[in-house]
């Protein structure tokens, strides 16, 4: 069956960076779209970036843009979220989703991993 498993989550000061890793499982990884959502402290989960099958085409939360980068390595089956310049609102569990039609979240969730940015 799809697995998806995140890792790289952490506590992070305010400024800094990480990058979070999902290992997929189970499906043949380039044959679909791949999402990055998140779901912050008592809110709803919210998408933050998407990314093609092949990897030419992303697009990203707008409270995001310019400060993080979905990618995905199809040789290593794995998805990638570059998270830069973080800001305590970026605070949340992340998801992995996937594979899924574009636009529209995937049947498959990871199990998240926690991002917390304080000083």
């Amino acid at each position: 069956q799809v697995q998806l498993v995140e890792s790289g989550g952490g506590l992070v000061q305010p400024g800094g960076s990480l990058r979070l890793s999902c290992a997929a499982s189970g499906f043949t990884f380039s044959s679909g779209h791949m999402s990055g959502y998140r779901q912050p402290p008592g809110k709803e989960r919210e998408l933050v970036a998407q990314i093609t099958r092949e990897g030419a085409i992303t697009r990203y939360a707008d409270s995001v843009k310019g400060r993080f980068t979905i990618s995905r390595d199809n040789g290593k089956n794995t998805l990638y979220l570059q998270m830069n310049s973080l800001k305590p609102e970026d605070t949340a569990v992340y998801y992995c989703n996937g594979p899924g039609a574009w636009g529209i979240p995937g049947d498959s969730w990871g199990q998240g991993t926690q991002v917390t940015v304080s000083s």
